[in-house]
């Protein structure tokens, strides 16, 4: 067999494991075959690279090339479905479908509200050409290369029945195990968690690399499709075909011909839907009969023809077990509820925060209580309630901590915050630990040859005791007994490099109570370098735009602490960057001091992140929304109508690229 045969043979055959794996679940082949099957193909593509596709197999790992995104008009609005919340509201939008087809017969096809990102996929000839977010409904993102690494979505369809041209919506979602895992690689590395499988699914998919997008193994659910040549006029029917075309469609779909059939799925679903794997927030009812959806037809934001049911917050009720007191790196201490497990949200919970004393003094919480417990989409599962009536006789008040869990020493409550805090951050362990955690992190100094495991073992082995000690770790230090001498050398190498990370980061790393990514910056640009910003006083400190009095007082605190001031000149005499270079001084300037702009479009002449950085060096604000305080909008080409069409209304000046550079220009 020829070579370029057998590159089609392969492509075929990988297409067909890839839908047996990710949609039918069901492989019949192991993944060292599949693999061995991907690496022949990568072999011989590499050798013909006249025979480049993009459908091909081997593309789904990605690039990490980035690139703005561009907009594209969708061919047919994107609209989003009225929702109802009872049984009653379902009744009414099932009347008005009977009115609207003057009593004629129609059935409903019923099916899950799968809580994603809404995806336009677009096919021509059986081959993926674009996938499209929702967007404003009008316009959205080109994500193309980005749905082309979803596993699950076909990029060469299968059968011959399919219409030569056609669009399909969907919803792109992140499994719940797959957010889980994702999250607690996040909470590691110091970095903000994803508020709950929907934010991560969008926020992964709007990623610049799509490489990063083929690591997290999103799904994705199909469930309408458009187009001059459809299959059929039932919906239920054209979905049917999109199963054997290769698509993934729900097993949870059903014709209804009456009010009992759709609310006997309400019921169904509104507990089956906690064993699904990925988040479900309500159901879906369509009129099946496409005729019958065009005599229909829409409102000015909705169909007629179809609604969303959402289920109300998952709750379920289980019992408090004990509440136990953890030490984060700035001392805030959080109070945990430790439950009897309890399948909530797709997920096994035993525990939940309790946020403060005043929250747990709300709910007059117990030991042994039986509580109500929601998740809701939230990281955290949360107390909403308790069933008093079940409380057992003599059962004892929780008690807020009045020491520190991890070195015993009297908590305190600063003014005007709710959070308790241990003041000992010289020698608590869990926040020199973690003080030391997020000064390797990847936003602070990016020592990513360090990680949590190996800080605890440094800490326990007594090599760290506060971030300077990093700088004086040897490579013997780390080897021991010589079995590591390749590991040590690179995190010395790791460290010592680090001594170039820029002074805003610098700043942001020393872990000031209060003191975030933004704020670390704003202050190494107004102050220059650290010994003015040591020396700053509470009015200098307040007079700066993003800066409050809290803030500012935590600021002095941490300069004032002789512990810490010994800290920084260690880290100077490594050699850390304590000033803003030459270039960022020459490049800063206050010509846009005050005011706040908006950045939106598609650029030519530099990225949306060098245009963010260039209003930053020259004393702006970024903000991604527009309001009566934005100052002017940055618009480059597609503007997002609804932004263009709210800066016009509220007088927002708009400027394009070179508009822009002309007056920073003027420094």
């Amino acid at each position: 067999m020829k070579e370029e045969e057998r590159i089609s043979q392969l492509r075929e055959e990988l297409h067909a494991h890839n839908h047996r794996y990710y949609v039918e679940n069901a492989p019949v082949i192991s993944d060292q075959e599949f693999d061995a099957l991907m690496r022949e193909l990568q072999e011989l593509e590499a050798r013909h690279p006249e025979m480049h596709d993009d459908n091909s197999p081997t593309q789904r790992v990605g690039s990490d090339l980035g690139g703005e995104f561009q907009q594209v008009a969708h061919r047919y609005p994107m609209l989003s479905l009225a929702n109802t919340y009872n049984r009653q509201e379902v009744a009414e939008w099932y009347e008005s479908v009977s009115k609207g087809l003057h009593g004629a017969e129609f059935e409903v096809c019923c099916e899950m509200k799968y809580d994603g990102l809404s995806i336009s996929l677009t096919y021509e000839n059986g081959r993926l050409v674009r996938g499209v977010t929702r967007g404003d409904g009008v316009n959205g993102d080109d994500v193309t290369a980005n749905v082309r690494t979803i596993r699950c979505i076909p990029l060469v369809l299968t059968g011959d029945d399919y219409p030569k041209d056609f669009e399909i919506r969907g919803e792109i979602l992140m499994p719940w195990k797959v957010f889980e895992n994702l999250n607690a690689e996040r909470e590691k590395a110091e970095e903000p968690l994803f508020a709950n499988p929907r934010n991560a699914a969008s926020g992964t998919l709007k990623s610049q690399s799509s490489a990063l997008v083929a690591s997290r193994r999103l799904d994705a659910y199909l469930y309408y499709i458009l187009g001059a040549e459809l299959p059929s006029d039932s919906h239920y029917d054209n979905l049917e075909h999109a199963r054997q075309w290769g698509f993934k469609i729900s097993e949870g779909m059903i014709k209804a011909h009456s009010l009992d059939e759709i609310y006997a799925f309400i019921d169904k679903w509104d507990t089956e839907r906690k064993n699904l794997p990925v988040a479900t927030d309500g159901i879906v009812l369509k009129v099946n009969s496409l005729a019958q959806q065009r005599q229909l037809g829409y409102t000015a934001k909705s169909p007629r023809w179809a609604i969303a049911y959402k289920f109300k917050a998952e709750r379920e009720r289980t019992r408090l077990l004990d509440v136990t007191f953890q030490v984060g790196r700035t001392g805030a201490v959080t109070p945990v509820a430790n439950m009897e497990p309890v399948q909530l949200a797709g997920t096994m919970v035993k525990r939940a925060t309790l946020n403060n004393e005043d929250f747990i003094r709300s709910f007059d919480l117990h030991i042994g209580d039986y509580v109500y417990v929601e998740k809701g989409g939230e990281i955290i599962p949360k107390i909403v309630g308790v069933d008093v009536d079940s409380r057992e006789e003599g059962a004892q008040p929780v008690e807020f901590a009045k020491i520190c869990p991890e070195c015993g020493t009297p908590l305190v409550r600063y003014e005007g915050e709710a959070a308790h805090y241990c003041p000992n951050d010289a020698t608590c362990p869990p926040q020199i630990k973690g003080r030391i955690e997020h000064f390797i992190s990847r936003k602070a100094m990016n020592i990513d040859s360090l990680g949590p495991e190996t800080v605890d073992e440094y800490y326990r082995r007594r090599l760290i005791r506060n971030v300077a000690d990093l700088y004086d770790i040897t490579v013997q230090d780390i080897n021991g007994d010589g079995s590591r001498e390749k590991s040590a050398r690179k995190i010395v190498e790791g460290i010592r490099v680090s001594c170039q990370v820029p002074f805003e980061r610098v700043v942001f790393a020393l872990g000031i109570r209060l003191v975030g990514e933004t704020s670390a910056k704003i202050l190494a640009r107004h102050f220059k370098n650290i010994d003015t910003l040591m020396n700053a006083s509470l009015d200098q400190l307040t007079q700066i735009d993003g800066i409050g009095e809290v803030m500012a007082k935590s600021v002095i605190t941490y300069f004032h602490t002789p512990e810490n001031v010994e800290i920084v000149e260690r880290l100077r005499g490594y050699g850390l960057q304590m000033s803003l270079t030459d270039e960022q001084l020459a490049s800063t300037t206050d010509i846009l001091a005050g005011k706040t702009i908006v950045i939106s479009g598609v650029f030519q002449k530099h990225s949306r992140d060098e245009y963010k950085a260039m209003i930053e060096q020259n004393g702006g604000k970024n903000t991604g929304s527009i309001s009566a305080k934005t100052s002017m909008v940055l618009a480059g080409e597609n503007m997002g109508p609804a932004k263009l069409q709210k800066a016009e209304k509220l007088g927002v000046r708009i400027i394009n690229e070179d508009e822009f550079l002309e007056m920073i220009a003027s420094k």
